[in-house]
């Protein structure tokens, strides 16, 4: 059984830095990636895809599932770290680093509530591994994939540096060897102008 970490496609707030709602659609450009995704996997045998139930996550499975036929499930584990008061606006615009270590966002997660969510989706997506037969597809979030990356999985080659972008519909393929291995990092081959594997900023 392979685990494919993917990250949804990308929205209009994406490309502006702003920080989204739970609600928040695909744009076309995300729209197009998920398409692209979509034919990339169609020849894998999915077991499962297990998704974020917030609507870019969901609109970006659904290309997935459009191509493959795989079965699907929600999950709100997978959220996106909740940012509170300050969703709907710039990251720049309040004068402070909202990924600081002790930062809390009004109404939002702290840095340890987030992992400990995580931690809870990590069992979760564990769970569903044991169950599926074929590959699990998992579609979240950019700060969820970081997290699991810098504390759940063994990177091996693949080390995790602060300029590392986890792009729109990345896919990191992780082996079910002891520990969860990376075999390779937030690839995005299946998209006609990206690198084959995470770029730098």
């Amino acid at each position: 059984m392979t685990l494919l970490l993917i990250r949804h496609g990308e929205t209009e707030l994406n490309a502006g830095r702003v920080v989204q709602f739970p609600d928040t659609p695909l744009g076309a450009n995300g729209i197009a990636q998920a398409v692209r995704l979509g034919r990339h996997l169609a020849t894998r045998d999915i077991g499962l895809v297990l998704t974020s139930d917030y609507r870019r996550a969901r609109m970006t499975a659904g290309g997935i599932i459009a191509h493959t036929g795989a079965p699907w499930l929600e999950h709100e584990s997978l959220r996106e770290r909740n940012f509170g008061d300050f969703r709907g606006s710039a990251y720049a615009e309040h004068g402070v680093d909202i990924m600081a270590p002790d930062f809390v966002p009004p109404n939002g997660e702290g840095w340890p509530e987030f992992h400990a969510r995580v931690d809870r989706a990590w069992q979760v997506i564990q769970h569903y591994a044991d169950q599926v037969e074929g590959d699990l597809v998992v579609v979240t979030h950019g700060l969820v994939l970081r997290s699991l990356f810098e504390r759940k999985l063994h990177l091996g080659a693949h080390p995790i540096t602060p300029d590392l972008v986890v792009h729109n519909t990345s896919v990191t393929i992780v082996e079910r060897i002891s520990p969860w291995r990376v075999h390779e990092l937030a690839s995005i081959v299946h998209l006609d102008d990206g690198p084959r594997e995470g770029g730098i900023a």
